[in-house]
């Protein structure tokens, strides 16, 4: 009877070329960055020949790294740190350089404007090889929970309170870190001193973002209808001093962790610290194209800002943008008009169920007016079908890869990580239309 020699010791020739198939996914993830610009990566590495400072790791390894531990539905540094020891397609990617995770965390929110410049050029390629058109352009966004907890949301008082307790401690471990106590006790003092600093600085923060919101305009108390019936606060009865007063606006609360985050509606129904991430997709390839990241939890402001930066980034215009309900705004409607783009979103529903929606009003505008006749056309309700079909499809397959919630800290870290979910999705979704990478 054989049975297992699990202590046997084995010499074993192995390349880690052999380790992954030839049609693996990490194999398209390398091919994928080695497209991307670079330049301004390698740019910032201060170890060069001639200077001293240990080597630097290659950025195409951390770019592949964090391209690959997307779309695997990773987003610890940690965890990629031990999957670089344990898994085949990391060790590929690796190629026997050691990465740490904290250059892994660093690195994935360091880089916001190249990752930002990534997308756009990514994009302008296919356009400029006529692989993408974005004429119709599908807009959505998505909530996505915040790393700050709701336990961490104060009021101004208790931020004030907090932030100088914060301060007084600041001060009292840099006295103590002066005084010459051995230099192991020192490394430890000033580890100390270094997270005391990081929490007054975030109450600072906090502090600095309730100021911008107690100087945002209150909105107007709306006034009660009258009541048609005796006796319920009309014209033939007394006041009801308890019904028809103002309800009083709430003091806002900020974040200690996270002075970004706001509580917002999640899709099940409870309210929870979160970030409103936008995507604009093309409806032909369902590639991402543009992303945005806001603390506002109503995505009824977000369509004109997305609409516009397109024409930005791509110096174009879509014929037909796609929208759900949540982002019908008149203003927004008028201004996509003028620019030459056919809003495509449902008008909002009257409650008087006998008026009719898609019938023009007395106040539209010309462009209002044409928007409510069009969305009534079949045209325009075939067309609406793909917004489901595409933006709505791209959402999943980022939930699915794990964007459930940020683990990073502010709207930069988090538009980052946002980022880096484009990239991965518009990698895989060219791998599935079988498009080539160009450089």
């Amino acid at each position: 009877m054989m049975s297992p020699q699990r202590n046997q010791v084995e010499l074993r020739p192995v390349d880690l070329e052999s380790l992954l198939a030839p049609d693996h996914p990490a194999r398209t993830v390398w091919a994928f960055v080695q497209q991307l610009d670079l330049g301004p990566l390698y740019a910032r590495i201060k170890s060069v020949a001639g200077r001293g400072g240990a080597p630097a790791i290659d950025p195409a390894i951390l770019v592949a790294l964090w391209l690959w531990a997307t779309i695997d539905g990773v987003g610890s540094a940690r965890e990629v740190d031990r999957l670089c020891e344990r898994d085949d397609a990391y060790r590929w990617i690796c190629g026997g350089v050691g990465v740490n995770y904290h250059s892994l965390a660093d690195f994935r929110t360091e880089h916001e404007a190249w990752l930002d410049a990534q997308l756009t050029r990514s994009i302008a390629s296919l356009l400029d090889r006529r692989l993408v058109t974005l004429n119709v352009v599908a807009q959505d966004g998505l909530r996505v929970r915040a790393h700050a907890k709701a336990s961490s949301f104060r009021r101004r008082d208790k931020l004030a309170e907090l932030h100088a307790q914060a301060q007084a401690q600041v001060q009292a471990l840099k006295r103590e870190l002066a005084e010459d106590a051995g230099a192991s006790a020192r490394r430890k003092q000033a580890a100390i001193e270094r997270a005391a600093r990081e929490r007054e600085q975030r109450l600072a923060a906090a502090l600095a973002t309730m100021d911008k919101l107690q100087r945002k305009p209150a909105p107007e108390a709306k006034q009660p209808k009258p009541s048609k019936r005796r006796g319920r606060g009309g014209d033939d009865g007394p006041p009801d001093a308890g019904g028809t007063a103002a309800k009083a606006t709430p003091e806002p609360r900020v974040s200690t962790t996270d002075a970004d985050s706001r509580v917002m509606k999640m899709a099940d129904g409870g309210f929870r610290p979160a970030f409103n991430a936008q995507l604009a997709v093309d409806a032909d390839t369902q590639l991402i194209a543009a992303v945005a990241v806001t603390s506002s939890g109503s995505d009824m402001g977000q369509m004109s800002p997305m609409h516009q930066d397109i024409q930005q980034r791509y110096g174009t215009t879509p014929d037909h943008w796609l929208a759900d309900g949540g982002f019908t705004k008149l203003q927004a409607i008028d201004e996509l008009t003028e620019r030459g783009t056919q809003p495509v979103l449902p008008p909002p529903r009257s409650r008087n169920p006998a008026i009719d929606s898609l019938q023009p009003k007395p106040t539209d505008t010309p462009a209002q007016a044409q928007w409510r006749a069009f969305m009534g056309s079949d045209f325009a309700k075939d067309l609406y079908i793909q917004r489901g079909a595409t933006v709505e499809c791209a959402n999943a397959q980022l939930r699915r890869r794990g964007l459930s919630r940020f683990n990073v800290c502010g709207l930069a870290k988090a538009r980052a990580v946002l980022l880096w979910h484009a990239l991965a999705h518009n990698l895989m979704r060219m791998r599935s239309l079988d498009i080539a990478f160009a450089a």
